[in-house]
């Protein structure tokens, strides 16, 4: 983000000073309370103190959310600070609020009153790593049970959970280091097979962003290619579909007869198309 940009998209109002300004390194730890409102009328979305902790980030991770951490390395120590934020920096917020209410949750006891009162489950603010990492795996065999019994809406909110905590876990290394790589091996199947879900549900932008993420820590995985294309096809984006098809005919020529049968779906509907559009232009004349 060019300094240009950073000062046309993103107002700083200082509540509260605070200590002496120190820059922070790429690498850094940072925690921190936050609360996320509505620039029109003030509606608070997400608040830190509602989750039991503050928020930890690790810098060069970005969180998906590159701007928090710009904001973060525009305060001194102790300070309060209020930032109005350009809605183009904060696209991806509505995905990141749904890991956050997730943590902010209160805990829920999952028993009758004549069961052990110890028989609760804990929601994901009270666990430590090791009890995240199983809790993930958990929700995993879930997700891939309810999917098998066609519950995708259920399957859908396992593997989002899970990818939650395993977002949470990374937060707390470093970029790139061996144990997140190890989390981010862990994210992709989660991340695909909840892609899958919202292709289901014909939420193709979604799948898009998520299967281009995936793609990012793996450039050449063929499931997240062929969901892609899939999702550019259904949301009509026909040279990024065709692109994406063609990647996993040469990296799988076992699909090629699947990616055919696509790329001759995606025929026909430009030609009904152009049908349509030439119909259209006959009548204004």
């Amino acid at each position: 983000m060019s300094p240009a940009m950073d000062d046309m998209l993103i107002t700083k109002h200082t509540i509260h000073p605070g200590k002496e300004y120190i820059p922070l390194k790429q690498g850094t730890r940072v925690k921190f309370s936050f609360q996320t409102r509505k620039v029109d009328d003030g509606t608070l979305l997400d608040d830190s103190r509602e989750m039991g902790q503050p928020m930890e980030l690790v810098l060069g991770k970005k969180f998906k959310l590159e701007v928090w951490e710009v904001i973060v390395q525009k305060m001194a120590l102790n300070e309060v600070a209020k930032f109005t934020v350009h809605k183009s920096l904060v696209t991806q917020y509505p995905f990141i609020s749904k890991t956050l209410r997730d943590v902010s949750k209160k805990v829920e006891e999952r028993r009758h009153c004549c069961e052990q009162p110890d028989e609760y489950e804990k929601e994901r603010w009270q666990m430590n790593d090791e009890e995240k990492m199983n809790a993930q795996e958990d929700l995993r065999e879930k997700g891939n049970r309810l999917y098998k019994e066609k519950k995708y809406k259920e399957a859908e909110e396992c593997y989002r959970k899970a990818v939650g905590m395993i977002e949470q876990l990374m937060t707390k290394e470093k970029p790139h280091d061996v144990e997140w790589l190890a989390l981010a091996a862990i994210k992709v199947p989660l991340l695909l097979n909840y892609a899958q879900c919202r292709l289901l549900d014909s939420d193709y932008y979604a799948v898009i962003e998520h299967c281009t993420e995936v793609l990012d820590l793996d450039k050449n995985n063929v499931k997240a290619l062929y969901r892609r294309a899939k999702a550019h096809a259904g949301a009509w984006n026909p040279v990024d579909a065709r692109n994406d098809f063609l990647k996993v005919a040469e990296l799988d020529p076992a699909l090629k007869a699947a990616v055919n049968k696509e790329l001759l779906a995606i025929d026909a509907e430009q030609r009904k198309r152009n049908a349509e559009d030439k119909q259209r232009l006959q009548k204004l004349f």
